[in-house]
């Protein structure tokens, strides 16, 4: 098999550039739009806010969780001489879902039946008479498509960018902006004239386009491959690698906040007064500053010497400043402005959240390495809404979610100052390639024979 020296930094990865960004609309989009749904799942179910939640909340945690196992559906090395070195290999010490789609299929195939699987929930959500129906659809059916699709597409965009990733990652991820932004009011328009039942079927129709997206992956094969070894060690390897571990805390704890607004400010603004329709659109106020801020963070994150977690630290501690604002704004304008900030500055972390990763455990770890992060992000995301609703339930307002979602976000920026040079200004940031041996605290074994044989 041949490899590449490096990242190309463009080719076909612009391709993968443009199948992330669908994936990130009709991922992410739909999770962040379904606050419209929040609202009438309560009014149609009798239930509390915090029950409610748990739909949301299940959801993001299995398709954080979930994609422990398929991050490495295409693990790239395999250090058996009978398959030689650069097929995917290792499969006993992956999860069942990983281990059978990565021995026979890859990455494309994955992601396909993801988008099947997030229809399919979609659509049995639409006949769900208890919230029971609505937490196995939406919650375990369509976060599994959901977890096949997202971060394997995502680790497959880091493999082709070295120099531009922060900006190849920040355009891929405007999906997010672009579709919360059509979504929001487009759900609401379709709750008012084909009522909620109508309006999922209409979101699993639009589900399946993420079978389309997954056809356009094409994984890269890199000449640092066989240095870090087959899954297990790889994730042997991160498990002791300090950085990543603090890494991975401070996303969690970033994570069990960053979603309150999209599951709870619709509702928020219910219970101030605000008619359905303009508090949908204040969602895409959010998604509007959302995309200019993704961009805006990844051309920083390749243009700014030194490590990228000093950006993430900033723009996290923003974000969680102007949530624990939120309660304190109650005339439109104020609640305007409070949602044009969260959405630029929540926008903005998302770009370096991906780029720092690659600059902690380099790109040949990159699978195992997103894997592991988002399956303990996944306590974070399950946690969250719930947390939310229960003090929404306690309280009568949303009063005390917003601090407390605030300080979930400053939580997390104090772990980030611990990272590596993150005080050291005058320090270059290393590439991702330099990173692999320094990284790799488990040394794998080259087998003795057929190393000179064709």
């Amino acid at each position: 098999m041949a490899y590449r020296a490096e990242p190309p930094d463009g080719g076909w990865g612009w391709m993968v550039v443009l199948s992330a960004f669908f994936q990130s609309a009709l991922v992410f989009g739909v999770l962040r739009s379904f606050g419209v749904f929040f609202v009438e799942f309560v009014a149609a179910f009798e239930e509390p806010a915090a029950r409610v939640s748990w739909i949301a909340s299940i959801g993001i945690a299995v398709q954080q969780f979930g994609s422990e196992c398929c991050a490495r559906v295409r693990s790239p090395v395999s250090l058996d001489p009978r398959k030689g070195v650069g097929d995917a290999g290792t499969v006993k010490d992956m999860g069942p879902v990983g281990s059978a789609l990565s021995t026979k299929f890859g990455p494309r195939p994955a992601v396909m039946t993801g988008g099947i699987l997030t229809a399919l929930g979609m659509l049995l959500a639409s006949f769900a008479t208890s919230l029971t129906h609505l937490y196995l659809s939406i919650g375990l059916l369509s976060g599994s498509g959901w977890a096949l699709t997202f971060t394997p597409t995502l680790a497959c965009l880091s493999r082709y960018f070295s120099r531009r990733r922060s900006l190849a990652i920040g355009l891929a991820l405007t999906g997010v902006g672009l579709s919360s932004f059509a979504f929001a009011p487009l759900f609401q328009w379709l709750i008012n004239h084909y009522a909620w039942r109508g309006a999922l079927l209409l979101v699993s129709a639009l589900s399946l386009h993420l079978v389309a997206c997954g056809a356009l992956l094409r994984p890269l094969s890199l000449a640092e491959d066989p240095v870090v070894g087959g899954p297990g060690a790889q994730i042997t390897s991160l498990l002791r690698h300090g950085p990543f571990l603090r890494y991975t805390v401070a996303l969690t704890l970033i994570t069990t906040g960053y979603f309150i607004p999209y599951v709870h400010l619709v509702a928020h603004l219910r219970d101030l007064g605000w008619d359905p329709l303009p508090a949908a659109f204040l969602l895409s106020v959010a998604a509007i500053s959302d995309l200019v801020g993704r961009v805006a963070s990844g051309w920083l994150g390749d243009a700014v010497p030194g490590p990228v977690a000093r950006l993430l630290m900033l723009w996290t501690t923003l974000t969680g400043v102007i949530l624990a604002l939120y309660p304190v704004a109650e005339a439109p304008t104020g609640l305007v402005a409070l949602t044009m900030a969260y959405g630029f500055t929540s926008g903005a972390l998302t770009p370096v959240a991906f780029s720092v990763l690659p600059e902690l455990v380099g790109t040949g770890k990159i699978y195992c390495g997103l894997g592991l992060v988002q399956m303990v992000e996944s306590i974070g995301g399950l946690l969250g809404a719930p947390l939310s609703g229960y003090l929404r339930d306690v309280t009568g307002n949303y009063t005390a979610s917003f601090v407390v979602a605030g300080a979930f976000l400053l939580a997390g920026s104090g772990v980030l100052i611990t990272l590596p040079h993150f005080f050291c200004f005058s320090a270059p940031t290393s590439k991702p390639q330099d990173l692999v041996t320094e990284a790799l605290d488990t040394k794998v074994p080259l087998p003795e024979e057929g190393l000179g044989e064709d």
